[in-house]
């Protein structure tokens, strides 16, 4: 496959786009939904019996990474942090009341900032407040995402105890050149350690996360670190083309843009991802995953029922997302809220005991069916036509027939080789897979909109 994946290739396709944790995306999102819209979705859900998926997020950090565009909290304060617990803590209670008590979940994740910036007894009395309001089925998957120069053993030890049985681990690149230059210096030896702690307090799942396209980055040093990854052998690795949106998050406009590998080393930079991680055993996930054939989001994948919520890739398909803590991005019954991203206005409404909801998304029908249609191919690259047509009561070739008409196009991208189309699907081809967001924009129709400012990050 990377014999076909030329830099022209790469620069035709080569654009900004979604990365589609959601359809539509929250750029859309608006404020004319809000803590009444979503305390209406949540009294609906309460009247369903079916278990649910939890989001905590937890934003603190010791220092902010300047590549990073997560939302994250930088402080010195003391109490700062037990404050923004207990808002948590409250909001996790309200809701808990408006669904029941003891509802169920079959996925828990801690995302960040850094968890485990909390001491490891302030996790467990945390997680206990949560169990006091919801309950987790027998195998339910519960994650949390470890920065490993602030992880520590008992922070392992105390979270495998609590039930945790995924890790998601920090590591982005090993060499000391571009860790300086992104404000991340963690040692090989940190990274070791931690996963070798992890194995041995009972962890069977551990996800490294990686970023290509770093500012320093060289095609022989992102070979070291792919070695250095390869050598550690986790389940899967989550591969990341470094989005640099610095008019979204300013603190990136430390990087400047001449210290980013040019277009065609960062295009050598994924041949040999690619390559080096298939070579490995490791098969291509989604759009920028990589896992062991064991695994199993690889059996999901090779069975076409991966799945894809705010969280990412996983086995659980149609289970309605709800969210704790600034940001944090619910989905429920298909609708989208987002709570206050600011801290401040977070911690006054959560504290109150009201829902902290500051925007959302009521999905229109059009939204519905091209949701399944990018979730389809965003998960397992291909999307059944006729299925499209039978559960939505459409005649798939004319609702899309503009956007098959552009795949098939002399210069789309089934010329490309990229894709397939035929009366029953929609496919990526193996190289196409690496093209996903591109397959997925054809059928976003909020691109065709005009935009004075830069939206998402490069596809590539």
């Amino acid at each position: 496959m990377t014999d076909r994946l030329t830099a022209e290739l790469l620069a035709r396709h080569d654009r900004p786009g979604p990365r589609y944790t959601s359809y539509p995306t929250a750029l859309e999102f608006d404020s004319s939904y809000g803590a009444a819209e979503q305390r209406a979705q949540l009294e609906r859900l309460s009247t369903t019996p079916d278990p649910v998926a939890l989001y905590v997020h937890l934003p603190f950090c010791q220092s902010r990474c300047s590549f990073c565009a997560c939302h994250v909290v930088v402080t010195s304060s003391e109490t700062l942090p037990a404050r923004y617990l207990d808002a948590v803590a409250t909001e996790i209670a309200t809701v808990a009341e408006i669904l029941g008590e003891g509802r169920r979940f079959v996925q828990l994740h801690w995302g960040g900032g850094t968890p485990t910036f909390h001491p490891p007894d302030v996790l467990a009395g945390f997680h206990a407040t949560i169990l006091r309001h919801f309950a987790p089925d027998p195998g339910a998957e519960m994650a949390v995402e470890v920065d490993p120069r602030v992880t520590t053993t008992e922070h392992l030890a105390a979270l495998a105890t609590l039930g945790f049985n995924r890790l998601s681990v920090g590591v982005q690149d090993v060499d000391g050149n571009v860790q300086d230059l992104i404000g991340r210096n963690q040692s090989i030896e940190q990274t070791e350690r931690l996963l070798a702690d992890a194995r041995q307090v009972g962890f069977g799942s551990i996800n490294l996360d990686l970023v290509y396209g770093l500012p320093g980055q060289t095609v022989e040093s992102f070979r070291r670190t792919l070695d250095v990854v390869v050598g550690l052998r986790p389940e899967r690795l989550a591969v990341y083309s470094f989005a640099y949106v610095p008019w979204m998050r300013p603190h990136q406009r430390r990087i400047p843009e001449e210290a980013l590998p040019h277009r065609d080393v960062k295009f050598e930079l994924l041949s040999e991802l690619v390559a080096t991680l298939t070579a490995a055993g490791y098969l291509h996930i989604g759009m920028d995953h990589f896992a062991l054939a064991s695994d199993e989001l690889a059996q999901a994948a090779r069975s076409r029922t991966l799945g894809r919520n705010f969280m990412g890739y996983t086995t659980i398909r149609d289970t309605d997302v709800v969210a704790f803590g600034t940001s944090a991005i619910s989905e429920v019954g298909g609708v989208h809220a987002q709570n206050h991203r600011r801290l401040a206005d977070y911690l006054l409404t959560a504290t109150n005991g009201e829902l902290p909801t500051e925007r959302g998304l009521v999905p229109t029908s059009d939204d519905v069916i091209r949701r399944h249609v990018i979730t389809e191919l965003m998960c397992n690259a291909v999307v059944n036509l006729t299925e499209v047509s039978v559960r939505f009561g459409v005649d798939s070739a004319e609702y899309f027939a503009s956007e098959l008409e552009q795949l098939t196009a002399p210069d789309g991208l089934v010329a490309e080789g990229l894709a397939t189309v035929s009366e029953t699907e929609v496919a990526a081809t193996d190289l196409g897979r690496l093209f996903v967001r591109r397959l997925a924009m054809a059928f976003d129709r909020y691109l065709a909109r005009p935009s004075d400012t830069p939206r998402f990050s490069r596809t590539i």
